[in-house]
């Protein structure tokens, strides 16, 4: 088992920035991946930035040059910077754990709130 548990969202301006954090603990050997995806209000989650334990990087195309992914394996922590932030922004950002080995388990965190006013 893996647990997540992320922190940092909260309400900020349009062009500001925020950063999340998240925390794993458990069995972290068996995971390979770590991301960040997003639930909007009436749409389905996204895949917002993901990083593999090799240091492969991943970013959906709405969030390029200005989010950063980033990934302490000493610590097992990964963190999303978030700038230039737009009320589109907004959402609930999830942590993300991907198993190493098929079928690839996902973990998923509690979710943190990220608020974009316009």
């Amino acid at each position: 088992q893996v647990q997540l548990v992320e922190s940092g969202g909260g309400l900020v301006q349009a062009g500001g920035s925020l950063r999340l954090s998240c925390a794993t603990s458990g069995s972290i050997f068996s995971i390979n991946v770590l991301g960040w995806y997003r639930q909007a209000p009436g749409k389905q989650r996204e895949l917002v930035a993901r990083i593999t334990s090799g240091g492969s990087i991943n970013y959906a195309d709405s969030v390029k040059g200005r989010f950063t992914i980033s990934r302490d394996n000493a610590k097992n922590t990964v963190a999303l910077q978030m700038n230039s932030l737009k009320p589109e922004d907004t959402g609930v950002y999830y942590c993300n754990a991907e198993a190493r080995v098929v079928p690839r388990r996902q973990y998923w965190g509690q979710g943190t709130q990220v608020t974009v006013s316009s």
